[in-house]
């Protein structure tokens, strides 16, 4: 039985905007009106941007892996919970490393919910891939997906360099997003292709 792929986009959106949300309000306005107070709450800001950064580069190439999928199926509908859980847990753990300022145990978790989210995006493409059978057009969009691969093993080093440096760590997950910033051009490239083709 294959179900159509739009309510699932649309529940996505919604549990994704809603994380957005939330880690917005968990900023406080500075207590002091001057430059002191501003970099008292320098640290949430920035954990708030990095966190941003990362459930848009999540909502991003969700939108853009399934418009390779033409319906769903119940597997995939529960791969796609499991992500949307560990998205859901970035706002909890960003406000936890802001309050502690980045200290080396919240710093760890917060690098774990990275790890789970990118090891749940990873099943996710595995759970589509294996619905689509021979022929994927996502497995042919992505290849070996080594990037993606390597980016599990960062995460993780993330994860044990957090224990010695929490700065040394939260340089990893800043580089790891500037790594996945822009849409996965692996699947633009695809979709241009198959357009050429149509054309």
């Amino acid at each position: 039985m294959t179900i159509n792929r739009s309510r699932l986009e649309s529940f996505s959106d919604g549990v994704i905007s809603v994380s957005l949300t939330l880690m917005l309000y968990q900023i406080q306005l500075p207590a002091e009106f001057n430059w002191g107070g501003v970099r008292a709450e320098a640290r949430h800001f920035f954990g708030y941007v990095l966190s941003f950064v990362y459930v848009g580069i999540y909502w991003n190439n969700h939108h853009h892996m399934f418009q390779m999928v033409r319906s769903i199926n119940g597997k995939i509908m529960w791969a796609n919970l499991n992500l949307l859980f560990w998205l859901t847990m970035i706002p909890i753990t960003t406000t936890w490393i802001g309050k502690s300022e980045f200290s080396k145990v919240p710093t760890a978790l917060y690098a774990s919910v990275l790890f789970m989210c990118a090891t749940s995006y990873w099943i996710l493409q595995r759970v589509i891939m294996a619905s689509q059978g021979k022929g994927s057009s996502l497995a042919g969009a992505i290849g070996k997906d080594l990037k993606g691969r390597v980016s599990l093993v960062v995460y993780a080093l993330a994860i044990l360099v957090s224990f010695y440096s929490s700065i040394a760590a939260t340089l990893i997950l800043i580089a790891m997003a500037a790594f996945w910033f822009l849409p996965d051009s692996r699947i633009e490239r695809y979709l241009l292709g198959q357009e050429g083709k149509d054309s």
